[in-house]
């Protein structure tokens, strides 16, 4: 990069870093910041974190596409420096829009801004809007890893850290606002995005609303739900399928001929001279699956760590309840466990009927579990928590007992769509020695286990 480009790159991420840690604008900085985007042809609201992206990109929609991917790492070579000084606004852009955030109350309209700036974010990076904020995405970040070339920095290494960081900033934007007063007012509540901060607020604030504030509540819980659903029931139909069931005989149909396979074992059969195959055996493909009924105990750590598991994992369980042969049960605990199997099919009932946050006591939940375990080779017990429990000893020897018992059982640290979470290290060794490790991660990690196994 030339010396006058890297000065001008240089201007706009000191500007960017001084409105990031001081409110207070530093006049020399803004002035040569003004000049730079003005020079090279960018709009001057690019600098100002009033702005939303959405009504930049509304009043110069050629600059949407450039968003997408920004903060990616690229190849060095070939890289047009002039073009490093226009990436440096437009990343400026979406991290000040982010991460300034102003020390007053939060409006719904506000909070709405905030919720899109942080998509845009998240398209700079690589990934799906919501996807590092927890939220309703499914794949993976597309983000990672690599190293930025011509001195750009390489932001999207920061992909683990950022995500908990929206997912604080969103948190701290709803607990400012005056929630109970916006979701009384139609028109407020409107403005309104779904979000996994804002769905643990409207949860644990249900028994406090009525009329038309605990409506509005319930339309953004089953708006959310919904969402999240859409992605899952992707995810577990891409899943992989049961393996072929060999004891059943092919169906003999002209869709099931392996026409490959009757080729070649008719092989012997060819007539040189009539240039003729004669074929005295056909054969067909195996397309029967086994269909034994398969039982789903999902347990699930309801305190106040684990929100977003508890949200993930009543969506999961209708999924899966929807599946042939699939016996979905499903149970909630903190200090006190609840059987919501009669709800497993609508999970947005379920999250009403949860009483999140208190502290944990996983036996009372090995009490409701222990006793659906009929046919310990068909079932499968998923718990998930991050297993700081009471009674730690006493929980981990029922957990080592179900898998002696025969029963597949898997624990899971976190179901979240960012897969990030913490885990109690006596209990990650334990289940390590125990031969079952803790699935930490991505949801679709426990979409693929379940998927094996409930098909297999």
């Amino acid at each position: 990069m030339t010396e006058p480009e890297e000065n001008r790159r240089q201007v706009l991420y000191w500007r960017l870093l001084a409105r990031l840690f001081d409110t207070e604008e530093q006049a020399a900085l803004e002035s040569a910041s003004v000049a730079v985007v003005e020079d090279i042809g960018l709009p001057s609201a690019l600098l100002d974190p009033n702005v939303a992206v959405d009504s930049v990109v509304q009043r110069h929609p050629e600059l949407a596409a450039e968003f997408d991917g920004l903060m990616v790492p690229e190849a060095e070579d070939g890289r047009d420096k002039a073009a490093e000084v226009r990436r440096a606004a437009l990343v400026s852009k979406v991290l000040l829009n982010v991460f300034a955030q102003p020390p007053h109350t939060v409006t719904a309209g506000r909070l709405s801004c905030w919720q899109s700036d942080a998509g845009w974010l998240e398209r700079a990076l690589g990934c799906r809007p919501g996807e590092l904020r927890g939220g309703r995405s499914g794949g993976a970040p597309t983000g990672l890893g690599g190293t930025g070339g011509g001195g750009t920095p390489d932001l999207s290494t920061l992909l683990p850290a950022i995500g908990p960081d929206l997912g604080d900033i969103e948190a701290d934007l709803v607990k400012r606002m005056h929630l109970r007063e916006v979701l009384a007012d139609p028109a407020l509540a409107a403005k309104l995005s779904p979000s996994m901060s804002l769905i643990e607020q409207l949860l644990r604030d249900k028994d406090n609303l009525s009329g038309v504030a605990l409506a509005n509540a319930k339309s953004l819980i089953r708006r959310y739900v919904d969402e999240i659903a859409e992605v899952l029931r992707t995810q577990v139909e891409k899943a992989s399928t049961g393996k072929v069931d060999r004891s059943v005989p092919p169906k003999r149909v002209f869709r099931n001929l392996d026409l490959d396979r009757t080729i070649w074992k008719n092989l012997t059969n060819w007539s040189p001279e009539e240039e003729r195959l004669y074929v005295d055996r056909l054969y067909y493909k195996q397309t029967a699956k086994k269909t034994t009924p398969q039982r789903l105990i999902a347990v699930v750590d309801q305190s106040g760590s684990m929100v977003d598991s508890m949200v993930n994992c009543a969506v999961l369980a209708s999924i899966f309840a929807g599946l042939p042969k699939v016996d979905v049960h499903l149970i909630a605990y903190d200090t006190q466990a609840l059987d919501l199997t009669p709800w497993v099919h609508d999970p947005f009932e379920t999250l009403l009927r949860t009483n999140l946050g208190g502290g944990n006591d996983g036996m009372v939940a090995m009490g409701l579990t222990q006793p659906k375990i009929a046919e310990p080779a068909n079932t499968v017990v998923v718990w998930i928590s991050d297993f700081y429990e009471t009674r730690v000893e006493q929980l981990f020897e029922s957990m080592a007992a179900i898998h002696r018992s025969g029963a597949k059982f898997i624990p899971v640290g976190s179901v979240t769509s960012a897969g990030r979470g913490s885990v109690n290290p006596w209990f990650r060794e334990r289940f390590k020695d125990l031969g079952t490790p803790v699935i930490s991660g991505h949801i679709t990690k426990l979409v693929h286990e379940l998927k094996t196994f409930l098909t297999s």
